[in-house]
């Protein structure tokens, strides 16, 4: 491609290649951040569902609004980011994402659940552009070859970002509730205590886009809009949909995507049975830290390692353990079954980056496009649960387990041919 071939010549190598480290380094704040929100919002269920009296379907409205931000915005964010061009779209996204948690200070005053919904809502919408917006820029600033090692280096501070926020999450919200309760009554302090942490994400969203609209950061020209979007063609083809490789990363997001969430989402319950751990939820809780804390650690080692070794190589190696972990976590009990599924997330860690950058390769000018399909195939995170939960109820916890599976086999086939259609 033009603009990476540009690169690798020897005239002003230097200075592209600072230009492309400090866009980098720019980036890790963003996915940081969006980190961090994401993780927060699993501190924010409990209190509303405590608030608002709610029952488990009410509450899981929270991540149906989430998730749902992703699947209606995602397409339209595409064509945002096309027109606007990356820093554009990610100040956008950063202002939008801002006011959603600004809005949340209302939604407290007034004590409304639909308010909160809709602030979410507006939340995830402005993380789903930056995602759109942030994802395909980082994988151009640099080669082709070495695209997955640096989405997967800035995917791990996303990763660390989740890590932080539940640790920052409570110790903030719980000071704030004892204040709250001193005066209001338990629903009402509820509640209240979404304020102070909401307008310091605010404040720090909105500082973020004053900062990112005064950064020189690089452009991608190759993926600039050049005409209406009819006229645009690449490789020749009219839009990224005709890209093979490209519908099936989407899958594989989709499934990717679920796979995490179906698994986290069962790991309090799956940990508490008696044949498997014998735990508390309390207990229980504690030890999901070992499973998002192995992604993190997971992307750092990944992006090193792809340096060396080809992505889709990496990819499929991985889904193969995972499979074969969460296998191991169906047909065991006790520790083994424990410390297998808890062993996933260390292999989880590279899939979502990694399937991401293979999916964007030689896009083009559809890049911002085929980035927008990919952040909508995120609504597996939505749909899948659902449906191991349906198992669940059907042929126990354990057993249901086999939908991952099938899910990571599909990973390990795109890692190794998929991608390369």
């Amino acid at each position: 491609m033009a603009m990476m071939q540009q690169s690798s010549t020897a005239t002003g190598v230097g200075g592209e290649q600072e230009n492309y480290r400090f866009a980098l380094v720019s980036l890790t704040s963003l996915f940081f951040m969006w980190g961090f929100i994401t993780c927060l919002n699993d501190i924010l269920i409990p209190h509303l569902k405590a608030a608002f009296s709610l029952n488990y379907a009410e509450a899981m409205l929270i991540q149906f609004c989430f998730f749902g931000a992703y699947f209606l915005v995602s397409m339209p964010a595409g064509k945002l980011v096309r027109a606007l061009g990356y820093q554009k779209g990610i100040v956008t996204g950063l202002l939008i994402a801002a006011l959603g948690c600004a809005l949340f200070y209302p939604a407290a005053a007034l004590a409304t659940y639909g308010l909160f919904l809709g602030a979410l809502f507006v939340l995830a919408s402005g993380i789903t552009i930056l995602q759109v917006a942030a994802n395909p820029y980082v994988n151009a600033l640099g080669s082709v070859e070495t695209a997955s090692s640096r989405l997967n280096l800035t995917q791990a501070f996303n990763a660390l970002g989740t890590t932080v926020a539940p640790y920052f999450g409570a110790v903030l919200i719980l000071s704030v509730a004892v204040e709250a309760s001193e005066t209001l009554t338990q629903a009402q302090a509820e509640a209240e205590v979404v304020k102070l942490p909401y307008l310091i994400l605010a404040s720090a969203l909105g500082i973020l886009a004053l900062v990112f609209a005064k950064l020189d950061l690089p452009q991608i020209k190759e993926h600039c809009q050049s005409g209406e979007q009819g006229e645009l063609v690449h490789n020749g083809k009219t839009s990224a949909l005709q890209s093979v490789h490209l519908v099936l990363g989407a899958v594989g997001i989709f499934v990717y995507v679920g796979a995490e969430v179906s698994i986290g989402s069962f790991l309090v319950n799956f940990l508490a049975q008696d044949d498997i751990a014998g735990l508390s939820e309390a207990s229980a809780a504690s030890y999901i830290t070992y499973y998002w804390g192995g992604a993190m650690v997971g992307r750092f080692i990944g992006s090193a390692v792809m340096q060396k070794v080809p992505a889709g190589t990496v990819l499929g190696f991985n889904a193969l353990m995972a499979a074969l972990l969460v296998a191991l976590a169906m047909t065991s009990t006790g520790n083994v079954a424990m410390w297998a599924i808890l062993a996933v997330g260390l292999f989880n860690s590279i899939m979502f980056p990694t399937i991401f950058s293979l999916a964007l390769r030689d896009l083009g000018p559809h890049t911002s496009q085929g980035s927008g399909v990919l952040c909508l195939a995120i609504v597996g995170g939505a749909i899948l649960p659902l449906l191991q939960g349906v198992l669940a109820d059907n042929i126990g916890i354990q057993q249901a387990f086999f939908l991952p599976i099938i899910c990571y086999l599909f990973i390990m086939f795109y890692g190794v041919k998929g991608s390369k259609l």
